[in-house]
């Protein structure tokens, strides 16, 4: 039942219309991520440690590396959700004076405001939009989202801090391999770090465990793969490190809710 009614990558990251009825696992990205439901049933959404319903009342906010998942309340017949995927260097470009891409609260009221820009930005995304369009309309509703996600004081989430010298060690390590097969305990031997104090480390440092952050690269490398070329998806498979061509499937469907000739059947490339 989960497929993709459209979906656009493109220099501010990927706009995508999805129907969904399934679980995802917990995962993490490295955009920003605004999540709008625009029709049937809510969904609850887990961010960090926060979960809540998503209805047509609020908008989730997830900031880069925030663990998350979602979790549909109506498994026969899904329900349709408007999804961002925001690039932080399109957002806030280098030299940027205000605030860079972090929102302050994960639930973010949909104003009216807010709503009309979603109805403007989602029924391009499911038409033929101009890159020069498109971009110009997701770049006012994102900026409108992240104005109104600091517009009332409240907790703030805040950034972690990374400054260990073996967890950049090791993060050069996996940014290397990045691959399924990646054994992170070598990752841990090579940065000079027992496995147990490896992974207390990484997570202080970073926010996520390593296992998340391998997941996040390998699914990026997953959906440019799949996008940006016609390889069968077994090639792909075993291109990124998986066993076998239904252990991948697994893996994008765990993380984009679909599997990923669903995904690819979508998918078109913007070029500005």
């Amino acid at each position: 039942m989960s497929r993709a009614l459209a979906v656009f990558h493109g220099r501010f990251g990927r706009a995508t219309v999805y129907r969904l009825n399934r679980p995802f696992n917990t995962h993490a990205h490295r955009e920003g991520h605004l999540i709008f439901q625009v029709g049937g049933a809510p969904a609850r959404i887990r961010v960090g440690e926060e979960t809540g319903l998503l209805d047509e009342a609020v908008v989730i906010a997830v900031n880069p590396w925030e663990p998350h998942n979602f979790l549909p309340t109506d498994v026969d017949d899904g329900a349709f959700f408007f999804v961002l995927y925001v690039n932080a260097e399109w957002f806030a470009p280098p030299g940027f004076s205000g605030r860079r891409l972090s929102f302050g609260r994960t639930r973010i009221p949909r104003t009216p405001p807010i709503a009309r820009h979603v109805d403007r930005a989602a029924a391009l995304v499911c038409g033929e939009p101009s890159p020069t369009r498109l971009d110009t309309e997701l770049r006012e509703l994102i900026a409108a989202c992240h104005e109104e996600s600091w517009a009332e004081a409240g907790a703030i989430r805040v950034e972690t801090q990374l400054t260990d010298f073996r967890v950049r060690k090791s993060i050069k390590l996996i940014s290397e391999t990045g691959g399924a097969d990646t054994a992170l305990d070598e990752i841990a031997r090579q940065s000079g770090l027992s496995r147990p104090h490896f992974y207390k480390l990484f997570r202080e440092q970073t926010g996520v465990t390593p296992n998340l952050y391998l997941n996040t690269l390998l699914m990026e490398k997953a959906l440019d793969c799949v996008v940006t070329s016609e390889s069968p998806m077994a090639d792909i498979a075993s291109e990124l490190g998986f066993s076998c061509q239904s252990v991948f499937t697994r893996f994008f469907a765990g993380n984009v809710g679909m599997a990923p000739t669903e995904y690819r059947r979508a998918a078109k490339v913007l070029r500005a």
